[in-house]
């Protein structure tokens, strides 16, 4: 049987990228070992959060599906950093982890052009290093076009704890033992990483007395653009704050040698996540701290699971008994699921396109954790931009390849592709020099004529957008032409209400409200405008900054360009041109070790050699 395009992995980025292209139109085959946990989240019941939480509302931009599946099945909503500015505010959600697979499996099955196929992949079809297919652990060829590969931890993994090591992928799911061997012969260098997940508690066994809660915000949100909100606002489950005490500290550093990333397997070469670290780690690196600060978060309305966030520990199971019971209100907590680290296999990411096809092998494709990056966000967002490009190549169009002022997934690629990873790539709001421009509620005026131009948002959603702006457009002309008096320390003035509103103290509804103005728009617009005006100095000059940059984006290097005939580069910054191959110049200012005084010699051999 023949197919456009075959995804591998049913994780988040296997998801959207089959989604993407089976809306599309392409004849598409998602292939996972599991149908059962297609999309499932074995490590925190959560989307979204700081940064990671725009990505998602640029995923719903683009016409992902994350956001909408999210919306749909949260127990508790909070915009984080409210106070610190529309910069880095963000979104999160607390997941459930029983309804949200199932939600997403629906939308899956619902696609006319997508078919599921139960197995695993062991090795491509490959011709001339260009992939043609699969093969399927029973031996089985699948034919296709392209192929994405989407394959999570599950390439060579191993469960962890304490002194054992046990080959197999989170869930006990048995792991992909040959593919990534067989991507190496193929000419792929490959990373190995890990990451952890904590203890899940029995709900009754808690003592809450003993904790602060966290309760849901008392104002609605979504993560789509179009949806209204699908949750009671009354009724969102709450998480709870508690912190480890210094008898926890102590049983941690007394048993450091017995986890398996502090000596328990001297065997360990994965690289673990900087920004989502185990306990162990924070013990250690932060050593002057008192106490760490932890969350109980549910995992489900159907069942009693506690998840201790930011306690992933790789103790032996009778270690994390005493570690769990020194915690405050889980002196007699019961331990539902032991605490374990994975190590699994992923691809040096530089050896990908900015569009996310592998300079290895053509009509390849690969996007989530094979990529080394972490997170379900993360990872979604790769999904969908490999579905669209895959999708593009196959029309014979141009690649969509989202640009660092215009978005966290623009600014996520670029630095995988272009610096590359040796740990668990994390998305940070101080990864973005241009955040400013990148925020929650402009994410579908930056990226939704994107969605549409790739043919993924279309009818009611495109109209929704374009009254959008035009709300917008409106209702900020009307703010420069109505008049009104003011008092300053010095005399009465009169001024235009979009002058009077770069006050910061200023409120836009209520000026609305007080001065009778007859204002009428939803509530998103006037927030929308009221920031557009707030910041318009701050906005307009780091737009200056990014055109700058861009300057040298539009200088295009020549896919057959030879570095070795460049004269005079320092050999590190050769190197690292052959490597990472740079599409602009803006890209190759971006490679670590590539220094100014190689781009201008760069510069003088384009301009001689292919008149750049």
């Amino acid at each position: 049987m023949n197919f456009e395009i075959i995804v591998v992995g049913g994780g988040h980025a296997g998801c959207e990228a089959a989604v993407a292209s089976s809306r599309k139109g392409h004849k598409t085959l998602l292939v996972t070992g599991n149908v059962n946990n297609i999309a499932t989240m074995p490590c925190n019941p959560s989307i979204g959060g700081t940064a990671k939480g725009i990505i998602v509302r640029e995923i719903d931009a683009l016409g992902g599906i994350m956001g909408e599946v999210a919306d749909k099945t949260l127990l508790q909503m909070k915009m984080l950093n409210y106070a610190k500015g529309p910069a880095v505010k963000s979104l999160r959600a607390q997941a459930d982890k029983v309804t949200y697979p199932k939600e997403m499996l629906k939308v899956l099955r619902n696609e006319k052009n997508l078919s599921i196929r139960e197995s695993m992949v062991e090795n491509l079809l490959v011709v001339d290093n260009t992939v043609k297919g699969v093969i399927l652990e029973n031996g089985e060829n699948i034919t296709s076009n392209i192929v994405i590969l989407t394959t999570g931890t599950y390439l060579k993994s191993d469960i962890l704890i304490g002194s054992t090591r046990t080959r197999s992928g989170p869930h006990d799911e048995r792991p992909s033992l040959h593919l990534s061997d067989n991507l190496k012969k193929y000419g792929f260098n490959i990373l190995r990483l890990k990451t952890g997940t904590p203890p899940r508690i029995e709900k009754k066994s808690i003592d809450f007395s003993k904790t602060k809660r966290e309760d849901g915000d008392k104002e609605y949100y979504t993560f789509s653009h179009t949806n209204k909100p699908k949750y009671d606002i009354d009724n969102q489950e709450p998480c709870y704050l508690i912190y480890t005490t210094e008898e926890t500290k102590k049983i941690i550093i007394d048993n450091l040698s017995k986890s398996s990333m502090y000596g328990g397997l001297d065997d360990i070469t994965g690289v673990g996540p900087r920004y989502c670290p185990s306990i162990e780690d924070k013990i250690v690196r932060f050593s002057d701290k008192e106490k760490h600060q932890l969350f109980l978060e549910p995992e489900s309305k159907y069942y009693d699971d506690i998840y201790i966030q930011g306690f992933s520990t790789s103790m032996p199971r009778s270690i994390q008994d005493q570690m769990v019971h020194s915690l405050p209100g889980l002196e007699k907590a019961k331990i539902l699921k032991y605490a374990y680290a994975i190590e699994y296999d992923a691809i040096y990411p530089t050896q990908v396109k900015p569009n996310l096809e592998t300079k290895i092998l053509k009509n390849l494709f690969t996007a989530g954790q094979i990529n080394g990056t972490s997170g379900y966000e993360e990872a979604a967002c790769q999904g969908l931009i490999a579905g669209i490009n895959a999708s593009l190549k196959l029309e014979g169009k141009e690649p969509l390849i989202l640009k660092r002022n215009e978005a966290y997934i623009g600014v996520l690629i670029d630095d995988l592709v272009t610096k590359g990873t040796k740990e668990p790539y994390r998305m940070l709001t101080s990864r973005a020099e241009y955040r400013l421009l990148l925020r929650h509620d402009n994410s579908d005026l930056r990226l939704r004529e994107y969605g549409h131009q790739v043919g993924l948002i279309t009818g009611e959603k495109y109209e929704k957008f374009i009254q959008k702006k035009k709300d917008i457009a409106e209702l900020t002309n009307k703010l420069k032409q109505i008049k009104i008096t003011v008092d300053t320390e010095k005399k009465r003035r009169t001024i235009t209400v979009y002058e009077y509103l770069k006050n910061p103290t200023t409120n836009l509804k209520q000026i609305i409200k007080d001065l009778n103005l007859g204002l009428i728009y939803p509530q998103e617009i006037i927030d929308e405008v009221e920031i557009q005006i707030k910041y318009e100095g701050y906005i307009k000059k780091v737009e200056r900054e990014a055109e700058k940059a861009l300057k040298n984006e539009e200088k295009q290097i020549p896919d057959n360009i030879d570095y070795d005939k460049v004269p005079n580069l320092a050999s590190e910054a050769r190197q690292k041109l052959k490597e990472v191959r740079p599409i602009s110049i803006g890209q190759a200012l971006r490679i670590s070790g590539v220094n100014p005084s190689d781009i201008s010699i760069l510069l003088v051999y384009l301009k001689r050699k292919h008149n750049e």
